[in-house]
């Protein structure tokens, strides 16, 4: 081999190394600052959500504001030993949430929501007044496995400040075993809603 080949090989391999460098440091960034993937653990957002789900998370100074129906991911160490939880925002900061435990309704600004998503009718209390409005900077969250759920209606928790909300969830990216078949739903991969 010439010097000449030599030096193309080396500027080869070099530039190889580069380029696993640079794409390593940017999945780095990306993942610390833009995204994160985070697991689902217990029941409390069954039906839509099963443990062990892989979700996409976008990370919450890049999602910007919330709205009512997103799925979020929430840490505050007063709550489940500061482990992060996913829930569903119910309300934002000024809306009104009631809810008619004996007609399992949850009302917010005085209409009734419509949830598809949620598993049951609400019936459990948790020790949160109602009626309750949302303060400044805050969301009100709840699973969506209501009455298996520790959420917003637990005093420990109540309505969260935005800065506690890791940020929001987008993609399934690998089921978890469902409860009832104990196997994978691979058709579940996609979008949330």
């Amino acid at each position: 081999m010439t010097p000449e080949e030599e030096k193309v090989e080396g500027r080869g391999l070099y530039e190889w190394v580069q380029a696993l460098v640079c794409s390593v440091l940017t999945a780095v960034l990306v993942f610390t600052f833009a995204v994160r993937v985070v697991g689902v653990s217990g029941g409390s957002m069954r039906s839509t959500l099963q443990s062990g789900d892989m979700l996409l998370v976008v990370n919450g100074l890049l999602c910007g504001d919330y709205r009512r129906g997103d799925i979020v991911i929430a840490a505050k160490s007063s709550f489940e030993y500061g482990e992060p939880i996913v829930k569903r925002v119910i309300a934002v900061e000024g809306e009104t949430v009631d809810i008619d435990f004996d007609a399992g309704v949850v009302y917010v600004d005085g209409e009734a929501l419509n949830e598809p998503y949620i598993r049951e009718a609400t019936h459990l209390a948790e020790g949160t007044s109602f009626p309750l409005t949302v303060p400044e900077g805050c969301v009100f969250i709840m699973g969506d496995n209501r009455n298996d759920s520790r959420d917003s209606r637990e005093p420990t928790l109540g309505a969260v400040d935005t800065r506690c909300l890791i940020g929001r969830a987008v993609f399934l990216l690998i089921p978890g075993q469902t409860v009832e078949t104990q196997e994978r739903e691979w058709s579940r991969i996609g979008t949330l809603s």
